[in-house]
C-alpha cells in the first residue's frame, strides 16, 4: 500500500520540478526596472516603434487585451515593431503570480516587472496626463510618441500603432 502512495508523489514531484524549471529559466528573462533602469531602457530602444503596455494580472481590463498585444507584435515583428508588457505587480508577486500568470495565458511578448514605489514621481515623467490607472499603454517611434489610458479592442490597438510603423 505505501509503494503505491509513492508512485503518484512521485510523479507529482517530477511535475513540479518540471514546472518549477519553466518559470526559474522565465524568470531570468523577466527584468524587474525601477524608473531610472525604465527610462534607460526607452532611451536605448531607438530602432523601430516600440510599445509599453503597462498591465498587472489582477487587472481584468488589462488581462483582456494582452491578447491583442501579442498579437500585433507577431504581425508586425518584420516591421521593427517591439512590445515590451510592464507589470506593475509587486516583485514579490513574480513567481506566485505573474510567472503561472504569463505560462498559463501563453503570453509570448516580452514582460518587465516594474517595481519602483514613487509612483507620485514617475507616473507623471511617464506622461503628464496620466492619473496611473491601467491599463495604459505609451507607443513611440523616433521623436513621435502617443499615450493612452485606456483598454484596447484589436482593432483599435492597431489603429493606434499603425501610424507609427508607416
Amino acid at each position: 500500500m505505501k509503494a503505491i502512495f509513492l508512485k503518484p508523489i512521485l510523479g507529482l514531484n517530477l511535475l513540479l520540478l518540471f514546472v518549477f524549471s519553466a518559470f526559474h529559466s522565465q524568470a531570468t528573462e523577466i527584468e524587474i526596472l525601477s524608473y531610472a533602469e525604465f527610462e534607460k531602457r526607452i532611451k536605448s530602444d531607438k530602432e523601430g516603434t516600440v510599445v509599453y503596455n503597462f498591465w498587472a494580472t489582477w487587472c481584468k481590463p488589462c488581462v483582456e487585451e494582452l491578447p491583442f498585444f501579442d498579437s500585433i507584435a507577431a504581425k508586425y515583428k518584420n516591421e521593427k515593431l517591439k512590445v515590451l508588457l510592464v507589470s506593475i505587480d509587486f516583485e514579490s508577486a513574480l513567481n506566485k503570480r505573474v510567472l503561472p500568470f504569463i505560462a498559463n495565458k501563453n503570453v509570448q511578448s516580452e514582460v518587465l516587472i516594474f517595481d519602483d514605489p514613487a509612483q507620485h514621481k514617475w507616473i507623471p515623467k511617464i506622461d503628464k496626463n496620466w492619473s496611473g490607472a491601467i491599463p495604459a499603454t505609451y507607443i513611440y517611434k523616433g521623436k513621435r510618441s502617443a499615450f493612452y489610458e485606456k483598454s484596447f479592442t484589436q482593432q483599435e490597438l492597431e489603429n493606434v500603432v499603425k501610424p507609427f510603423i508607416n
